[in-house]
Order: structure tokens, then C-alpha cells, then sequence
């Protein structure tokens, strides 16, 4: 059948426009079995709308889908996209909760329990904190989700999620990485007068905890959002802005929005990158030569969208000596929402989550394709080789690809 511009073949649910659309992606390069949401949108097809299309006003709650396809789908721009989807893509929903915003940001794969930890909204809708009420960090048993998943060959499947009982000097946990050294490395945003900081969680029963900072020369940070481990040299990288505050949950900010570098051996910090107007996700690629930090202006809590304002991801060089970022580029605006947090596959393509879903651009900036939710994805984490874990507030989604994840531990020996 026909709707608009786009001709949708039912037998491998690929869209493609009517007048040779993605020529070059021949039938050998499409997956070997039939796979139900797998959607071509060439560029070619929407470059002009014309005077009296029906063109979008608001990325955030007006999504780009020109297919009117019911997510969750594949939604493919680049046919570079096939080869991070592989032969058989799969894309389940694992994990629900309508009432709580229980699945957000700080996603850390821990191999040896094959377990997925993340945070819950802080500060934001269905999050159940605020001011007087801290986040909580919870787990997700792959291994579950692998055998729910074996029994149930369709639709979503409800696997239960574990919350964790933390220490009180954990509060409003925004981001995470690792393992780093065995442990969970997380940042907070503080809630209150309760600083933000950088912590060791043990993954293991008592999920025990160690501060390892929380001031930048006797000065609280504003809200901590994101960390990551520098590949080679060890450093912690984090960024620091305001959602704290914009969420009702921090004081007003007196520091600027920030990156900055911390020393686990010496416990020195320092800025190595300023000027953004929110920063927000950050990622390295797996040399360590190129970093990637989000920028969300655009995306202001209880002050309301700004849509001239950052939606952008931005590329920085590490300097070898410094560790300062230099010559900064712009990677990628992202036409649904923001792009929040950030993570690279093997092959260096960018994954950030946005108003729509997990987006994944190509190291020379053009946007591949879409884990299409037509929901907001703020977080999304490697579970291994080939198991993309989405977290999308509400709901978690696993995604089986061919894309390999990279370490994310830092070096061998810190």
C-alpha cells in the first residue's frame, strides 16, 4: 500500500520511497530473514516538502516519522546502518512500570553478574523524588531478561528489576560508568544543601560506597550529570550543570557548566572544557584521542524548551599533555529533543538518547538511524557484544544488533 511519498513492502518491512530510494542497498545487503520494524527513510525524500507541507514546530513533542509506523522500529537513514543492525536485528521492551520513571540515566553493564544497573528520573516526571525524596539505582538481571525473552518469541516481556538500599551519601544519582576498578562509578547531583559527588558502589551485596569527591576547592559542584574513564590515561571526566536546580531540587547555580578532570591517584581536579550552555553527556572514542560532550540548552526543566538553544553534540581533540579539550566541532544537532547521554560501539559510531528514541550517528556526523521509541530515551548502555539495553523512563527496551560495545573501565592498570 501507499501512503504519501513512501511504499511500504509488508514481507520485509523495509520503506523505501517509489522512485529508486536507496538503489544502492541491494537485497544481499538486507538482513537474511524477515524482520518486522525495519524502515528505510531515504533523505531523498523528504529534501522538499513544498509550500504547503504540514512542517514540525516543536522537536520535542512532534516526532520525525514520515511512515506513521507504531514503534518500537528501526528507522534507517544511512545504509551504514545495516551493518550496526547485522542479519537478524531483534527490539523487545524487557521491562515496564506506567507510574514510575524508574529506568533513566547512570546504565553500567557488571559482566561477572551479567547485571545492568541504572537510576531512576531525578527531579523529573513520574520520578518519585525531589527535594524531600531521593532517586533510587536498581538492577536488571540479563540473564532474566535472556530467558524471559526464550519463552515469549514476541511482544514485551515484564522482567522484575531489583532497587538497591544505598548509603545517604548517594543522593540523586544523574550518571555512571564502569566498572571501574570493580565498582560502579556514578556522579550525583546533590539534592538540597547535600552535595553533589563521584562514588565507588561495591555492585555486590552491600553495594557499599566511597565518596571520592565532592567539592572543587571547598566549592559545591552545581549538579553533577555524566562521567565517563579516559581509555588510556585513567582520568575521570564529568560534566557539572544546572538540572538540579532546574528541577527543584539544588540551589541556584554559582559555578559555571563545566567538564572537568579528576585524578583518582592524586585527587586533583581541573576544567578541561567550558563554554556550553548545558552540558551533559560525554563519551571518548576508544583511543581516547576524540571525546564527545552533549549539549541540552534546549531542554530547560520547570523554565520550558528554548528551541534555539544547544541540541548538539559536539566533538573535542584530548590534548595528550593537558587532557584539555581542544578544537571543538559540532558533531550532530539532533532534530528530536536533546541528545542526552552518549556511548560509542566498536566501530566509533555515536549513540545518544533523544526525544524519540536512541539515535546513531557515523563518526563523519551523518545520522545512520533510530531506535525508534516515539518516547523520550535519555540513557542507553552496551549489556555485551550485540545486547543494546535502552532505558526510556518508564520502560526498558533491549535492542540485539550486530554493533560490538567497547571497554569502558579505563586501562588495565589504573
Amino acid at each position: 500500500m501507499t501512503i504519501g511519498l513512501f511504499r511500504i513492502v509488508t514481507s520485509i518491512a523495509v520503506v523505501t520511497a517509489f522512485t529508486g530510494i536507496f538503489a544502492s542497498v541491494n537485497e544481499s545487503q538486507l538482513p537474511s530473514q524477515a524482520v518486522v520494524g525495519l524502515y528505510f527513510v531515504d533523505p531523498r525524500s523528504f529534501a522538499v516538502m513544498g509550500p504547503n507541507a504540514d512542517f514540525r514546530n516543536d522537536s520535542f513533542t512532534v516526532l520525525f516519522n514520515p511512515t506513521s509506523t507504531t514503534p518500537p522500529f528501526f528507522q534507517i537513514f544511512d545504509q551504514r546502518f545495516l551493518a550496526i543492525l547485522g542479519d537478524a536485528p531483534s527490539f523487545r521492551e524487557i521491562a515496564s512500570n506506567a507510574t514510575f520513571a524508574f529506568a533513566h540515566e547512570a546504565p553500567v553493564y557488571n559482566e561477572p553478574t551479567d547485571e545492568v544497573f541504572f537510576s531512576s528520573n531525578d527531579g523529573g516526571p513520574l520520578g518519585m523524588s525531589d527535594l524531600n525524596h531521593n532517586n533510587v539505582i536498581s538492577k536488571i538481571s540479563m540473564r532474566e531478561v535472556e530467558a524471559a525473552l526464550s519463552v515469549n518469541a514476541t511482544g514485551p516481556v515484564n522482567v522484575p528489576i531489583t532497587q538497591l538500599n544505598l548509603s545517604d551519601s548517594i543522593q540523586m544519582t544523574n550518571g555512571g560508568t564502569g566498572p571501574y576498578n570493580s565498582s560502579l562509578l556514578l556522579v550525583t547531583s546533590g539534592r538540597g544543601s547535600l552535595p553533589p559527588s563521584i562514588v565507588l558502589v561495591n555492585p555486590l551485596p552491600p553495594y557499599n560506597a566511597t565518596v571520592l569527591l565532592d567539592n572543587y576547592f571547598g566549592r559545591q559542584f552545581v549538579s553533577l550529570n555524566d562521567i565517563k574513564v579516559h581509555p588510556t590515561n585513567g582520568k575521570l571526566f564529568f560534566t557539572d550543570v544546572d538540572y538540579g536546580f532546574l528541577n527543584l531540587f539544588r540551589p541556584a547555580p554559582l559555578m559555571p557548566f563545566q567538564v572537568y578532570r579528576f585524578d583518582p591517584v592524586t585527587s586533583a581536579v581541573r576544567v578541561v572544557a567550558d563554554g556550553f550552555n548545558k552540558p551533559n553527556g560525554i563519551a571518548f572514542t576508544p583511543d581516547g584521542n576524540t571525546v564527545y560532550v552533549s549539549d541540552t540548552g534546549a531542554s530547560g526543566g520547570f523554565l520550558g524548551n528554548n528551541l534555539t538553544l544547544p541540541a548538539s553534540i559536539y566533538a573535542f581533540d584530548v590534548d595528550p599533555v593537558t587532557h584539555a579539550f581542544k578544537n571543538r566541532r559540532v558533531l550532530a544537532y539532533a532534530d528530536a529533543g536533546v541528545p542526552d547521554g552518549i556511548q560509542l560501539d566498536s566501530n566509533g559510531n555515536i549513540y545518544s538518547g533523544c526525544a524519540d528514541g536512541t539515535q546513531v550517528w557515523a563518526p563523519d556526523g551523518t545520522l545512520l538511524g533510530k531506535f525508534f521509541l516515539g518516547m523520550s530515551t535519555a540513557e542507553m548502555i552496551f549489556a555485551g557484544d550485540g545486547r543494546l539495553v535502552i532505558l526510556a523512563e518508564t520502560k526498558m527496551y533491549l535492542a540485539k544488533i550486530a554493533a560490538k560495545s567497547i571497554p569502558l573501565s579505563g586501562p588495565a592498570a589504573v
